[in-house]
């Protein structure tokens, strides 16, 4: 079960990552129409814009999200020797690199990891996981986070994260070229099929309008995605469910986070502020209860 699990989220989150660059690709496609008159052009302009951008982001995540978060970093195990040691005792088990260590000071259980790749992780965890959890349970949770960092989950949260910004620049881009030089281009073009101008434009205005909410929805769906995935390779690194099983049940039953930031919501081991969305299709996690009950299995 838990290596069927593994395989199945790893070809799923193929899938979306798949489905980001095409979203990426098409909306490019619709602004270089809109403002150029070449799709092509638009296609090259947003995967080039991507690429630069997701540099950028994974070049300073880990510093920009400790900050936007308000966590101070751990340097010496004296400062919180439980936490610390659990955080080396997974990484070991994890044959990853020890961590850098960060504590939020916030009274809501909860953690979460960042980073742009092993060698240059950290993970957080909010002054109410240590009080409120015992040391099997923080185990359960460290281990999730760490399977982030080994599953590389963590660079492509980032990833996500900053394909899901282009898509919303170049969506605002997209409505100001169609505004200022839609009319224009029109004109140039003088002899044209008039219905097929028309319905191009159409096209490239609703990939323009629903191209941020389907990133929107791509991020969201990848997020649930890897929790699952973590929960499970969490599992294989202690070989007891029922820490993290706990764990969760605690978290899922706490107040909201007050120290949290919103754009970093889905690095969370769960939802910091406790929200759920129409049908769940913009829910950052899936529920704790269908968590808890696939691990129940393992």
């Amino acid at each position: 079960m838990l290596y069927q699990q593994i395989a199945s989220n790893k070809r799923k989150t193929v899938l979306v990552v798949l489905g980001f660059f095409l979203l990426l690709g098409v909306i490019g496609a619709a602004i270089g129409y809109a403002f150029a008159g070449s799709a092509t052009m638009g296609v090259i302009f947003a995967i080039v814009l991507g690429f630069v951008y997701m540099f950028v982001m994974l070049g300073q995540s880990t510093d920009v999200v400790m900050n936007m978060n308000n966590a101070h970093e751990i340097t010496d195990p004296s400062q919180a020797p439980e936490l610390w040691h659990i955080v080396e005792d997974m990484a070991l088990v994890g044959k990853v690199p020890m961590p850098r260590v960060f504590i939020i000071d916030d009274p809501s259980p909860n953690a979460f990891a960042t980073g742009s790749d092993p060698e240059h992780a950290a993970v957080a965890a909010t002054t109410g996981l240590l009080a409120r959890l015992n040391r099997e349970e923080i185990e359960g949770v460290m281990a999730h986070e760490v399977s982030h960092i080994r599953n590389y989950d963590i660079k492509l949260q980032t990833t996500a994260l900053a394909l899901a910004a282009v898509v919303s620049l170049l969506a605002n881009f997209g409505s100001h070229s169609l505004f200022w030089g839609g009319t224009r281009r029109r004109d140039d073009r003088e002899g044209g099929n008039g219905i097929f101008e028309i319905i191009m434009l159409v096209l490239a205005l609703l990939a323009i309008v629903l191209g941020p909410l389907a990133a929107s929805m791509a991020q969201m769906a990848l997020s649930r995605n890897r929790e699952y995935l973590a929960d499970a390779s969490a599992v294989e690194l202690t070989r007891n469910p029922l820490g993290l099983i706990n764990a969760l049940a605690k978290i899922s039953n706490s107040e909201p986070m007050q120290a949290a930031d919103a754009s970093s919501a889905s690095m969370y081991i769960a939802d910091p502020f406790k929200g759920k969305t129409w049908a769940h299709l913009f829910d950052t996690h899936p529920p704790i209860e269908e968590r808890i009950a696939r691990l129940q299995k393992m």
